[in-house]
């Protein structure tokens, strides 16, 4: 594991400082994991190990959640040769849009770049569910809670670790004399 924390570290995708995750939790630590796949080699080497975990499943689609998710899983899509779209938010609420669909029956793979609490990830497993389809499993680059939050039975992170993070009445005072950065995405529209 630490060979893609120094991945990590090189390429600048794992910062420190205080951050406002989004999932509203504050953390000492943030991984923007879109710094280090912009690294063909990362991505090709992050993408192909999620694509070999879940290749003897059948699966039709990858889907990701808007904004972080949407590299990674196109590209585990064209590695795996399978159609590739993301949910997006609007007005708060992960939707499909672009003309994406999902057809009834059809089986999805969930692929993110980081979780923290998942709630992306549930929310497009909800969103998923909602068409119809068919969720057999979630692949994670980064997975934060060192495997304490379990979204799927069929589950895989590359990098299962636990990363400080705190709730708003619980940031420890060195943390908390730090300037906040927000670096997440759930507030685009």
């Amino acid at each position: 594991m630490s060979n893609y924390l120094d991945i990590f570290r090189k390429t600048g995708a794992l910062l420190e400082g205080h951050f406002v995750l989004t999932s509203g939790r504050h953390s000492p630590s943030y991984f923007q994991c879109a710094k280090m796949l912009q690294h063909p080699q990362y991505l090709s080497m992050f993408s192909q190990k999620i694509s070999d975990h879940f290749e003897s499943l059948d699966i039709d689609i990858v889907i990701s959640p808007a904004v972080g998710g949407i590299v990674i899983g196109t590209d585990v899509g064209r590695a795996m040769e399978k159609r590739t779209i993301f949910a997006e938010r609007e007005k708060g609420k992960m939707t499909l849009r672009r003309g994406f669909h999902i057809e009834s029956g059809e089986k999805v793979l969930v692929v993110e770049d980081v979780i923290t609490t998942g709630g992306s990830v549930k929310e497009v497993m909800n969103l998923v569910e909602e068409f119809d389809g068919i969720v057999v499993g979630v692949g994670v680059i980064v997975d934060r809670s060192n495997g304490t939050i379990v979204l799927h039975n069929n589950q895989y992170s590359i990098v299962p670790l636990e990363v400080l993070s705190y709730e708003e009445n619980e940031i420890p005072a060195e943390l908390a004399a730090i300037p906040t950065t927000k670096p997440g995405s759930r507030s685009l529209k």
